[in-house]
């Protein structure tokens, strides 16, 4: 039988803390065990006393604290970092006085959200800065010894900052307020007219003003000529030393279908039908830090870009597609302008996607729509982009290609039936017409090289090259023509023979001629068709030879879909030295070759 447990008995002056339960016949504990029982488990009356003690020992503490900080006199008072410093220069005291006095600071910047670096075990890590020697200049006093990490890692960073002052590019870019999307369109009534009109600034990529900048150091950008060595450079006719340097970086999202260097500056501008222009400094030196970096880029909304070209003598981009508009960006401010219409004659200039622009920049050529039985081309004021004159050719099929004189006086028009029309722009007249020989569907012409007649009638070109769509280039001597015509006393009527006789006749191509490019002197001329990989071909002038070395057949090409050539006189510069924040290249080339493909890439070449 289990017996029930008797109630406690309480005295008055016990605490209901020493109440104890007893069981019937259950002994009493001695002092001893009770004793040991406080010890182990603990009694109220120790936990009150251990109160105190803690309190106590705040207040103590606390008092220390006050000591401690108390202001204090002499050299005893002062920090490590007051007392020594790195000498780094006259010109660098200012910054570290000025570092050592904002210690308390992180380091100058602010951010709305948590650094990457910032961790929360920081606070809870403790570095002893007494024990290792190379901790000791990180003191404040000399008895100072424990900080936690995260004042640990402020002073690391101080210290650092101290010994590396922050270049000033860095400061710039610190500086720089945060970048924005600007929509540059015209007031639109619907939703359609947006589209068409609208056009967005990529400012993600690198603004126009770097490159403002970089017109603004032009002079410093272009080789200059040293005494004695303005005599022209001639190259072999028989080998061509060519050798690949780096390619433009990235892929563009189209073919690129239109390609062009600056005439002065290292700058090359490639576009195509992804709507987009881009803009790469032409740098392939091993002093450059990134080869032929990208400058800047922009995107037009709804207009596949077709023709994209620098204007000769300033800082203006003109674009065009098939559309009938065209932009012009103009560099040095950043604005793009929109040209909507050539008034009074918009029933002839349907679409501006074909223009070319003269040399001396004074004209712009656009390609008008095609006839019934001929063709059209608008002269416009490059200036003030107003219509002052127009062409009439009457060819079967309309016009296949145009191309302005060296000089920039005249025009020369092909027909698409080979029937090639010489075109003055002072005298706005015709001064000659003849026929290409054995002309099957002519696709395009080109105009290089320079003659030494005085007031040449044809315009300064020697060379003019007519490609066709069975692949055969025919290469004409300008010169040759007004040798003949001096020689006999012809008048400028009777100039040029109906049917001239092509000095060479070149047919290594077996598709339709697509390009035709003469390099700066016109020495080499790139005749290439898009219409099969591979197919291109460099010609040496005046021996009228191609090139058997070059392009083997692993030569990257692809289908071409834009070539073009660079002076090597533009890319000069002293190798290490820099002009407008751009590395210069440092060159002995000839020429530069850019070749485009429908993938989307730009390879170079130099020409030695």
């Amino acid at each position: 039988m289990v017996q029930q447990p008797t109630p406690p008995t309480m005295d008055e002056d016990d605490d209901e803390s020493n109440v104890e339960f007893k069981l019937d016949g259950e002994a009493e504990k001695d002092e001893t065990e009770q004793e040991l029982e406080r010890l182990v488990f603990g009694d109220s009356a120790a936990f009150r006393d251990g109160l105190k003690d803690f309190a106590l020992d705040e207040q103590a503490s606390e008092e220390e604290d006050e000591e401690e900080t108390a202001p204090q006199t002499g050299l005893a008072g002062l920090d490590d970092a007051d007392l020594f410093f790195t000498d780094t220069g006259a010109e660098n005291t200012a910054l570290q006085l000025t570092t050592t006095a904002d210690s308390d600071s992180d380091d100058g910047l602010s951010s709305r959200q948590q650094a990457a670096w910032e961790d929360s075990e920081d606070e809870r890590t403790m570095v002893s800065l007494a024990s290792q020697p190379r901790l000791r200049k990180l003191r404040r006093t000399e008895a100072e010894d424990v900080v936690n990490g995260k004042e640990y890692a402020k002073r690391l960073r101080r210290q650092f900052q101290l010994l590396h002052p922050r270049p000033e590019w860095a400061q710039h870019s610190l500086q720089r307020p945060a970048k924005k999307k600007r929509r540059l369109s015209e007031n639109a009534a619907s939703d359609e007219e947006v589209s068409d009109d609208a056009m967005d600034v990529d400012e993600d990529l690198p603004s126009v003003a770097p490159l403002a900048k970089l017109l603004q150091d032009a002079e410093s950008l272009v080789r200059p000529t040293a005494p004695g060595t303005g005599k022209k450079r001639k190259i072999r006719p028989e080998v061509v030393d060519i050798q690949r340097i780096k390619d433009i970086p990235g892929i563009q999202p189209s073919a690129i279908t239109s390609l062009s260097f600056h005439p002065q500056l290292p700058l090359l501008l490639s576009s195509g039908p992804s709507s987009t222009l881009y803009l790469h400094h032409i740098a392939t030196s091993p002093p450059a830090p990134t080869p032929n970096p990208l400058l800047t880029s922009m995107h037009i909304r709804g207009s596949q870009l077709t023709t994209t070209s620098f204007h000769p003598k300033d800082e203006r981009i003109f674009l065009s597609a098939r559309r009938r508009y065209f932009h012009i960006w103009n560099l040095a401010t950043g604005r793009v302008e929109k040209i909507a219409r050539v008034y009074g004659h918009q029933h002839d200039q349907r679409s501006m996607e074909r223009f070319k622009l003269s040399p001396d920049g004074k004209y712009m050529a656009l390609l008008g729509s095609a006839r019934k039985g001929g063709g059209v081309v608008n002269i416009l004021s490059a200036s003030t982009l107003q219509w002052v004159t127009q062409v009439r050719i009457e060819s079967r099929g309309g016009i296949a290609e145009f191309e302005w004189w060296r000089d920039g006086r005249g025009l020369c028009i092909a027909g698409k039936n080979g029937e090639i029309t010489e075109w003055h722009v002072d005298r706005q007249e015709v001064i000659a017409r003849w026929q290409d020989e054995g002309a099957v569907g002519t696709t395009t012409l080109a105009l290089g090289g320079q003659h030494e007649v005085v007031k040449s009638p044809i315009g300064a070109d020697r060379w003019i090259a007519i490609g066709s769509s069975s692949g055969i280039v025919n290469i004409y001597d300008r010169r040759a023509w007004l040798a003949d015509s001096k020689a006999n006393n012809k008048d400028q009527t009777s100039l040029i023979t109906p049917n001239p006789k092509p000095t060479k006749t070149l047919g290594h191509l077996t598709t339709p001629t697509s390009h035709l490019k003469f390099s700066p002197d016109g020495q080499i001329l790139a005749m290439a068709s898009q219409w099969k990989r591979d197919a291109l071909r460099l010609v040496h002038l005046p021996s009228c030879t191609v090139y058997g070395n070059w392009p083997t057949s692993n030569t990257p090409l692809g289908r071409i879909t834009g070539v073009a050539f660079c002076a090597g006189d533009v890319l000069g510069g002293d190798a290490g030295t820099k002009a407008g924040g751009m590395v210069q290249t440092a060159t002995d080339a000839y020429a530069l070759l850019a070749v485009a493909n429908e993938q989307g890439k730009v390879r170079l070449w130099e020409i030695r």
